[in-house]
């Protein structure tokens, strides 16, 4: 009942504040500072339904150290897509063609904050929690990676191997940056970094969304295997290359820190606590 309570109040906040960033049109200051709110309102409505119906403090989403997390998963995020970009640049398949629109770049900043912030509290902070505590941390991992990318067949211009592609170098990647460091903070960032590094800055599609031009006007030349293709570069060979790349990074320093679960580590009902305090990220 704890789980069903979470993850319908957190999803009725994250699909409200969706709503509202929509209604917005992209209209740059507006869509700002809704997408800020949303993320804000889903934060705190977490924090909310964790206290409540676990009666602990949501250690997995505090505030102290909140910036030193988000500010390295996001140098992480931005650092994967422009390796990404400077793969597909090598084999001739991207170049700038000039700039984009400063103001849609400002929208994409507000609207990359709502989602990321949703997507990670939603999939890793409700969903992967629930099931690590029952089935431990590697079950957990592939089945909620495997749920996130099939979220996205929903997307426009969605196909299987996209779905595939983000299963695994997103759902695989985030979850396992939760696990090595035991904070939503860190893959918040690192996902709103590569959404906005993918849209607002290269200007490029983002899982297939309709949304305005980013910063840059880029031009992607190359086959959809690797470029993605109108789903854009997230369906691509060398996005899967590099964060598969970081998730095995990842996965071992969980290793090393302990912080890999046992099937069955999780209070009752089925919810994963810790079962020490997580270690800082360093």
């Amino acid at each position: 009942m704890r789980v069903v309570k979470q993850l319908g109040f957190v999803v009725v906040v994250a699909l409200l504040g969706s709503l509202v960033v929509r209604a917005a049109q992209w209209d740059a200051p507006s869509t700002l500072l809704l997408g800020l709110a949303a993320a804000a309102a889903t934060v705190l409505a977490y924090r909310w339904v964790v206290g409540r119906t676990e009666r602990r403090v949501p250690t997995e989403l505090l505030f102290r150290g909140a910036g030193r997390a988000l500010g390295r998963g996001a140098l992480t995020g931005f650092a994967l897509f422009g390796g990404a970009v400077a793969l597909m640049a090598v084999f001739g398949d991207y170049r700038i063609a000039g700039w984009g629109s400063a103001s849609g770049a400002v929208a994409l900043l507000g609207f990359s904050a709502a989602a990321a912030v949703t997507e990670e509290v939603i999939f890793r902070g409700v969903l992967f929690r629930v099931l690590e505590g029952r089935l431990g941390s590697w079950l957990a991992l592939v089945l909620t990676a495997a749920l996130f990318g099939a979220s996205h067949l929903l997307n426009p211009h969605a196909s299987l191997w996209g779905a595939v592609a983000i299963t695994v170098e997103a759902g695989a990647m985030l979850a396992a940056a939760y696990v090595a460091t035991r904070t939503l903070w860190l893959p918040i960032g690192l996902h709103f970094a590569w959404n906005f590094a993918e849209g607002g800055i290269f200007g490029m599609s983002v899982s297939g969304t309709d949304q305005p031009q980013g910063l840059l006007h880029s031009v992607l030349s190359g086959p959809a295997w690797i470029t993605g293709g109108d789903f854009g570069p997230e369906a691509g060979v060398f996005s899967v290359l590099v964060c598969s790349t970081v998730t095995a990074g990842f996965l071992v320093l969980a290793h090393r820190r302990g912080n890999l679960r046992p099937r069955g580590a999780g209070r009752a009902g089925g919810i994963a606590a810790p079962h020490r305090e997580p270690r800082p990220v360093r």
